[in-house]
């Protein structure tokens, strides 16, 4: 059982581990948009059997919903649909002449934003142009976020019929005051409607994303929606943190932090909701995450598969994921690079025919290593010392504390969370990071761990 006192210890500022190094810690001077295509296509003709992962980051949004931290253009204008794909079906073509050879696809997942913003008939086009010249693996997924309220018969069927097979339904909290303050508004009924349909269509593979820790949140309002969500039956939840960062979101600041469940408080929630979905039969799976025992992800995690990357987790690696549209972060592996965050500068490149990317990472050694340890430690719990590794004495001397505190045990080089340390798995990760050990930023960069 994780005590109080743990919890006081590390809820410090802590990052989520979608990459290493992550982002702040990029090291931009050494990135130019060549080095990151020379990257991409050494990787891919490598593992070009593995497929090519595709995210494609839709980001309007007719409202602000202010517990978001997603890059997102707020309009009711839906005339901006069509050249907004445009120009990502553009940005793919770039791509697919840079790599010059035959395009294999793995995954599609379109994120937000709002995708449910755009019309079925639009989305169909994107679909249609990314596939446009290429193959698809034999087991590939395709997923796409929903808005309950927005989310029609037509979405789900039009996606099906091009191949998807997974959704993620954005719930946070069914509470109408929590629901309120964070500008987010959809019923009950809206998400039975959307569960009943695609589960008529035929998707396999669904998602709820709940979050603890909200503005106004009680405990009874977390376990009224949990209970809500756990009788509609998704195959996966995410249960996730809420990340109070208002000086990078300032539409945080429509609520302040006396609004917020802290400390024990915020213990309980996670407490609360956790044991209720483990009573229900969902399994832990890494970190935030939950899935029936039948569902990949569970499966992956069990048989040695599963991986972390900016997306979250995923049943399976794909060492090569293109970042379509604005913001949107590509990964070669060995490389980083990052999208211009305005919808303005993203068109002005790709009519130049230029790639949009503004920043990246390229991996060298010691950086390759530790991301190794970090997604060891982030998907199995375990960690093997890389023989001769230079940092190996160091990271065994900052693990000190932690293995004290019971979250770890070592043998020799081998390092593994123990069943407290699961709640624990961004502090611990921490003690990998080389870059931001080194640097000891005084300026808060991440949100709290607990």
């Amino acid at each position: 059982m994780v005590n109080n006192e743990l919890v006081s210890k590390y809820n410090v500022a802590a990052p989520r581990y979608t990459s290493y190094p992550t982002v702040p810690f990029w090291d931009n001077d050494s990135f130019s948009a060549k080095s990151w295509i020379d990257r991409l296509k050494f990787t891919y003709l490598q593992h070009q059997n593995k497929g090519i992962s595709l995210y494609v980051h839709l980001p309007f949004c007719e409202s602000l919903c202010t517990y978001c931290g997603c890059n997102t253009r707020i309009t009711k204008n839906h005339q901006v649909e069509e050249p907004y794909i445009a120009h990502i079906l553009k940005e793919w073509n770039l791509y697919k002449e840079a790599l010059g050879m035959d395009i294999v696809i793995s995954e599609i997942h379109f994120g937000g934003g709002t995708p449910t913003f755009f019309t079925a008939e639009n989305l169909q086009t994107l679909v249609q142009g990314l596939l446009q010249g290429t193959s698809v693996t034999e087991h590939a997924s395709f997923s796409f976020e929903a808005h309950p309220a927005n989310t029609t018969n037509e979405h789900l069927q039009v996606l099906y019929d091009l191949g998807f097979r997974r959704l993620s339904l954005g719930i946070q909290d069914f509470d109408e005051k929590v629901q309120y303050v964070i500008n987010r508004k959809q019923t009950v009924e809206d998400v039975q409607r959307v569960m009943k349909d695609a589960r008529a269509i035929g998707y396999t593979s669904i998602n709820f994303d709940l979050i603890y820790g909200l503005p106004l949140q009680t405990r009874a309002s977390v376990e009224r929606t949990t209970e809500l969500a756990l009788a509609m039956s998704p195959d996966r939840i995410s249960f996730y943190s809420y990340a109070h960062v208002p000086w990078i979101k300032p539409g945080q600041r429509r609520f302040t932090e006396l609004d917020l469940p802290e400390g024990e408080e915020k213990l309980f929630l996670y407490r609360l909701g956790k044991q209720m979905i483990e009573s229900a039969g969902y399994r832990d799976v890494g970190m935030d995450h939950f899935a029936k025992p039948d569902d990949e992800l569970f499966l992956a995690s069990e048989n040695g598969g599963l991986h972390r990357n900016f997306m979250g987790y995923a049943d399976r690696y794909v060492p090569v994921i293109i970042g379509l549209g604005v913001s949107s972060i590509s990964d070669a592996w060995t490389a980083f690079a990052q999208n211009v965050k305005t919808v303005e500068s993203y068109y002005e490149l790709v009519d130049k025919g230029e790639f949009p990317v503004v920043k990246g990472h390229l991996l060298h050694e010691e950086d390759l290593v530790l991301r190794r340890y970090i997604l060891d430690m982030m998907c199995k719990g375990v960690v093997v010392l890389e023989e001769g590794f230079a940092l190996n004495d160091i990271i065994l001397e900052r693990l000190q504390p932690i293995l004290k505190d019971g979250l770890v045990s070592i043998q020799g080089h081998k390092i593994q969370v123990t069943q407290v340390g699961k709640s624990f798995l961004r502090n611990i990760c921490m003690v990998f990071d080389q870059r931001l050990q080194q640097r000891k930023e005084t300026e808060q960069l991440f949100s709290q761990a607990i």
